[in-house]
C-alpha cells in the first residue's frame, strides 16, 4: 500500500525548465585535461603537462600552479608574470591538447549505473542508451536530471517522460546534459 503513496520530492518537468545555458568564459581547465604550456625560443620551460586532481600543474622553473577553473588564456597571462624572473618579455601560450572525458552519471533503474563518458551535447537518451536501458521496474515518467547551477545551492531535478524523450517531444528532444549532470530513473 505505502508504495502507491511515494513521494517523488521538488521538481521541474523539463517542458518548464528555461533551456538557456549562462555564457561561458570559455573553456575552463580541470583535472584531467593536458595542457601544451610553451615559452616561446625557450624549450627548456616548456612543457606538456596533465592538470592534476589537486587542479594544480608543475612546470620547470615554477613551483605548483593552480589552474582548475581557469581559461588557456588566463592561465597563459599568469605564467607570463611568473616567467618574468628567468626571461625578459616571455611570451607563453596554453592550449588544451586533450580535453578531460566529458562525463554524466546514470543511477537507480538502469540496467548499469555508473559514470559514462559522453560527447558533449548528448541529451537524458543517450545517457539511458549508455546505461543499458531501463530495468523492468523503472517508471517511464520518472526519469530525472539533478543539476548543480550555482555553489552551495541545491540542485534543480527536471523531469521527463521516457516516450517524450523517445519522440523527442517538445523541450526533451532538445535538452543537452551538462558537464557532471546525474540522471535518475526511479
Amino acid at each position: 500500500m505505502a508504495a502507491g503513496c511515494r513521494h517523488t520530492g521538488a521538481y521541474v518537468w523539463v517542458d518548464e525548465y528555461h533551456l538557456e545555458k549562462p555564457a561561458a568564459p570559455g573553456y575552463l581547465l580541470g583535472s584531467g585535461d593536458l595542457v601544451s604550456v610553451r615559452v616561446l625560443g625557450h624549450d627548456e620551460m616548456s612543457s606538456r603537462v596533465r592538470v592534476r586532481s589537486d587542479g594544480k600543474i608543475s612546470l620547470p622553473f615554477l613551483d605548483d600552479l593552480p589552474v582548475s577553473g581557469r581559461t588557456p588564456a588566463e592561465v597563459a597571462e599568469k605564467l607570463r608574470g611568473d616567467f618574468k624572473e628567468f626571461v625578459v618579455n616571455p611570451v607563453v601560450t596554453v592550449t588544451v591538447e586533450e580535453p578531460r572525458p566529458y562525463t554524466v552519471s546514470v543511477a537507480g533503474e538502469v540496467t548499469r549505473p555508473g559514470v559514462y563518458p559522453v560527447d558533449p551535447q548528448a541529451g537524458v537518451l543517450q545517457a539511458l542508451a549508455s546505461a543499458g536501458g531501463l530495468t523492468q521496474f523503472a517508471h517511464g515518467d520518472q526519469i530525472y536530471v539533478l543539476r548543480h547551477l550555482a555553489e552551495g545551492q541545491p540542485p534543480v531535478r527536471i523531469r521527463f517522460k521516457y516516450e517524450s524523450l523517445e519522440h523527442a517531444e517538445g523541450q526533451s528532444g532538445m535538452f543537452s546534459l551538462l558537464r557532471n549532470d546525474l540522471v535518475v530513473v526511479e
